[in-house]
């Protein structure tokens, strides 16, 4: 403790200056760590600060960065004054300090669904269940963040993370204070300026990683491929999901794949609910022989009926199931729901269960797991002074567990050679490579669109999951909705709900259903630049080449009359997106009948009709029940199936749009293996351009020898008349 003995006659300024120097020795005592900036790769560089923790989140993926992916775009300069970015070490924890302009945007720093720019929020980073507050606790709080100014930055500390994003005011700022008067100054404000993004990291030490653009997507890309780049899912993972009720038998499923084919409606995977296991909370991952005498066989039986099989797990092990005994002694010292929890830490406690999912799972076929309840609440999960056989600690374990889980579990169908696509419930950086899309529980159909945004800057996918709705609009929304993200889904667990619910949009719903499912060469080459060039299938208008967004207007007009364009961009984007390049999709939500639409620069046209609607401006669609708007950029090639069909060779409609003479790289592989790890995959050229007549003609490239070839006959069909 410090006591100031003051003289009866000390001034005030003496005591100031006294009070200052008391704080000079506090930064005396902060160690001013060193930073020496490690160029990594093309636009991306690595510093170690202090002694950072050996467990991170690269270290535990275990992914290799896509170097040569990297190297291979273009290389620019360090974003920022390296001097501006300091690191502190003071009470043995480290203090970070970025610098920020005026006026630029912050977007990252985790799957949030009621935000998208995040400058003037505090938050803790923390694997949690999403609790309807953006405060950093969601299912994936990955510690990075995109400006606007076209760089990002990763924090590679697994632990809970407090971000002050323009909020920390520094006596020593660049900026003048601007002290003003309450009492007097209409002007006075409660938040300061600030010009800087604090973290506080509770470690010895830091590891920082920069990526550079120049534009956001380029910085967000690079991301991507320094954690292995994105996932390349299964063909039939992009199809449609159906989850059935809890306590459903092999017969009732059966039925269930039956009554599909009976309203002509498509379904590519059928996904198990607790049910399936002889007990569940806690589980002992074993067929339950009862509703499941047979499990070979039927999983067999649906493969046969080109269904492919998803199974529920959470990670908590009966006390009766058949590997306990092994695994008890890599289990923590604390239980969930009475079952043991795996310390995923270890390399037992992965051979044992992995050898049982082998036993039981993969060699009868079953496709990939559904993996619940990894990421809180606090008072279902292991709390933070449990202790776990491999010595890291309960804080890092809770922002590595779906992460390990994912690990695990895709190395086991790397093994075999099959490619999975599953759901999780929580993930974090390291698991960009990982086969899995994170779902929850919170059902805000708003807020689930801002979340599948915000997934775009943060290297994770989300799917806005459909359940249930209090109206045939809204189911029809919902369902409209999730067949434009990346995995599309009605999980009717707990009431048994089918697309047909509502027999009054019934029509509707198979409509956007077999769009969806017509629509997968065109998402899976989505898919592919995810995989091999970091860029994400489901994009943020903010990460889009020409939307001008308001700091960019020149002309100092931000009023709606005068200047409608500046004045919506002036707004977060939550409620417009884009799938690839070429698709902007804009839901409507119950009870609306029209809404504003921003179209980035460029002639922009109705996907369905083909009709120009606009150019660099905000439109007003009023689209009508039956579908849920989408417009494609003047050039934009479309591949569509020519049918709902995803097995056997496919006929091929290439859409396109517009007068705009444009090339497109179609990919394609054999849709189920790591082949195309190989070198057994293609990127065909499909270009449209005008003969001698000026007429417009398409044009597709033929399969290099040995190649795959998933397509028959190719067709195109040029939609703007």
């Amino acid at each position: 403790m410090t006591i100031f003995i003051v003289h009866k006659r000390t001034s005030i300024s003496g005591l100031i200056l006294l009070v200052f120097s008391f704080f000079q020795c506090i930064c005396i005592d902060a160690q001013n760590l060193p930073l020496s900036w490690e160029k990594k790769a093309s636009g991306v560089w690595i510093v170690k600060a202090g002694e950072p923790d050996s467990i991170n989140f690269l270290s535990v993926s275990g992914v290799n960065p896509k170097l040569e992916a990297i190297n291979a775009m273009t290389d620019v300069c360090f974003p920022m004054q390296e001097t501006d970015i300091k690191v502190l070490k003071f009470d043995g924890k480290v203090y970070l300090q970025f610098p920020l302009d005026e006026g630029e945007k912050i977007y990252g720093l985790g799957l949030n669904f009621k935000t998208i720019q995040q400058r003037g929020r505090i938050l803790r980073l923390h694997v949690d269940h999403y609790g309807g507050s953006d405060n950093g606790r969601t299912q994936a709080p990955v510690p990075f963040y995109v400006s606007s100014k076209g760089y990002g930055v990763f924090i590679n500390s697994a632990r809970y993370l407090d971000v002050w994003v323009g909020t920390a005011v520094r006596k020593d700022s660049k900026v003048p204070m601007n002290s003003r008067d309450r009492n007097l100054d209409k002007q006075w404000s409660a938040n300061p300026y600030s010009d800087n993004i604090s973290v506080l990291v509770p470690a010895e030490g830091v590891e920082i990683i920069v990526f550079g653009g120049p534009s956001m997507l380029d910085a967000v890309s690079r991301f991507n491929l320094y954690n292995g780049g994105g996932c390349l899912p299964p063909k039939w993972g992009l199809g449609f999901w159906q989850r059935t009720p809890t306590l459903y038998n092999d017969s009732m499923v059966m039925a269930e794949v039956k009554n599909f084919k009976e309203h002509h409606f498509p379904l590519s995977v059928i996904g198990l609910e607790p049910g399936w296991q002889s007990k569940s909370y806690p589980c002992t991952y074993e067929w339950d022989k009862d509703r499941f005498p047979n499990p070979a066989k039927f999983v067999s039986q649906l493969n046969e009926m080109g269904v492919k099989t998803n199974l529920w797990i959470n990670p908590y092990i009966s006390p009766e199931s058949e590997i306990i005994k092994k695994l008890l002694p890599y289990t923590a010292s604390h239980t969930v729901w009475s079952g043991y929890v795996p310390d995923y830490g270890l390399p037992e406690t992965n051979q044992i269960i992995g050898d049982q999912m082998k036993k039981d799972l993969l060699s009868i076929g079953v496709n990939g797991l559904k993996m619940d309840e990894n990421d809180g609440y606090d008072n279902w999960l292991w709390p933070d002074v449990t202790l776990f056989p491999s010595k890291i600690p309960a804080e890092q374990m809770r922002q590595l567990y779906g992460v390990m889980m994912q690990k695990m579990t895709t190395k086991l169908y790397h093994e075999q050679n099959k490619r999975t696509y599953g759901l999780v419930r929580s993930s974090n950086a390291g698991g960009t490579s990982f086969p899995y899309v994170i779902y929850n529980d919170y059902y805000s159909h708003r807020d689930f669109i801002t979340a599948l945004i915000n997934s775009s800057f943060i290297g994770v996918l989300w799917t806005p999951e459909v359940r249930s709705s209090k109206s045939a609009e809204e189911w029809l929304r919902r369902m409209q909705t999730v067949c434009f993200s990346p995995l599309a889904m009605l999980n009717a667990w707990s009431d048994g709900t089918k697309p047909w619910s509502f027999t009054e949009v019934e029509k509707q719903v198979t409509e956007v259903v077999n769009l969806r499912m017509q629509l997968i060469p065109y998402l899976y080459t989505c898919f592919a630049e995810y995989a091999f060039y970091g860029r994400p299938p489901i994009r943020a208008m903010n990460l889009v080449d020409g939307f001008t967004t308001v700091d960019k207007i020149e002309d100092g007009k931000l009023n709606s009359t005068e200047n409608p364009y500046a004045e919506a961009t002036k707004k977060e984007m939550k409620d417009q997106f884009m799938v690839g390049d070429n698709l902007l999709i804009a839901p409507l939500f119950t009870g609306e009948t029209k809404r504003e639409v921003i179209l980035p620069k460029g002639r922009w046209y109705d996907f369905y009709t083909g009709k120009l609607v606009g150019e660099g401006q905000v439109i007003e669609v009023s689209q009508g029940l039956d579908h849920i708007p989408v417009f494609v950029r003047d050039g934009g090639i479309i591949p569509m199936a020519a049918n709902s069909e995803i097995k056997g060779k496919q006929n091929l409609v290439i859409r396109y749009y517009g007068q705009k003479l444009s090339v497109y790289k179609l990919y394609d592989d054999d849709g189920e293996t790591y082949n195309y790890e190989k070198g057994e995959y293609s990127w065909r050229t499909v270009q449209v351009k005008k003969d001698a007549k000026g007429v417009l003609v398409g044009s597709i490239s033929i399969v290099e020898k040995d190649k795959p070839n998933s397509f028959d006959k190719i067709s195109f069909e040029f939609m703007t008349k």
